[in-house]
């Protein structure tokens, strides 16, 4: 495995887990992390025996969000015209807009496993995965209103779709902190537990199961469900059926229809 200075990558029985790896910085967001995000994610899209990644952060907290280290250095490179100010500004957000787009547009499931602070551009962070799950201690919040600024790398467009409008407004307009049970009734995390021991052998569990299915019909199950985010619904019909005149040729459905009949587990190719 390649060696990465902000994250520890281990792939074992189809599950890729990567962790955030920088546990006496409470995990923030150096620019190593941002670069290394996405060179992550594009190695599990790649790589066939990749068939679900769980996020995780090491140590007490799971991430503080962007460092603030890299937040004063982009300050200190402004300089007095606001036009070009203004461009290098937008170029930067994008930049780490991208590594989170990274992270959502991953053709693997991916599942996020949360203990302790998920701050700020962490939440940007769990919003792009698909499921959350979470310690009852955790404590989440949209942070960036108490620095002076909006949410800008994606809790203000995905967040929505997870946990609704209003919900996601007043921790927007707010900040406050939610803890791991509230995360849980709000449908921001999927399932909270009481430690991080418990938490990481049900979403190590999860996976296995996961990667247990059709490889082929996990990655289709999940672009349909991306695809349906800013579709009609007869254009997701449309799609799946264009989809499935494909994938349904695939020997997955052999595979899973023989194992069915004989009461046994399927064995499917990556």
């Amino acid at each position: 495995m390649t060696e990465y200075q902000a994250f520890r990558v281990e792939l074992k029985d189809k599950i890729a887990h990567v962790a955030i790896n920088r546990p006496d910085k409470i995990n923030a967001m150096n620019a190593a992390f941002w670069n290394e995000i996405v060179d992550i994610f594009q190695w599990v899209d790649d790589t066939d025996e990749v068939r679900v990644v769980v996020l995780s952060g090491e140590g007490k907290h799971f991430s503080a969000g962007i460092d603030l280290q890299l937040l004063a250095q982009a300050a200190t490179q402004m300089g007095t015209d606001i036009g070009r100010n203004a461009e290098r500004l937008r170029r930067q957000i994008l930049k780490l807009q991208a590594s989170f787009n990274a992270v959502d547009n991953c053709r693997k499931p991916v599942i996020a496993a949360i203990q302790g602070y998920c701050i700020g551009g962490a939440i940007d962070l769990i919003a792009a995965c698909d499921m959350r799950y979470g310690t009852f201690d955790a404590q989440f919040s949209i942070k960036e209103i108490d620095m002076g600024m909006a949410a800008d790398v994606g809790t203000l467009q995905r967040l929505p779709r997870i946990i609704g409008d209003g919900v996601m407004r007043e921790l927007a307009y707010t900040g406050r902190t939610v803890d791991g049970k509230e995360a849980q009734a709000i449908g921001l995390i999927n399932r909270a537990y009481p430690n991080q021991q418990a938490l990481m052998d049900a979403v190590l569990a999860l996976a296995s199961d996961i990667a247990a299915k059709s490889p082929v019909a996990i990655r289709g199950t999940k672009e349909m469900i991306r695809y349906m985010r800013d579709h009609r619904v007869d254009d997701g019909l449309e799609y799946i059926a264009t989809w499935n005149a494909a994938m349904l040729q695939s020997a997955d459905l052999k595979v899973a229809m023989a194992a069915h009949i004989g009461k046994q587990k399927p064995d499917f190719a990556d």
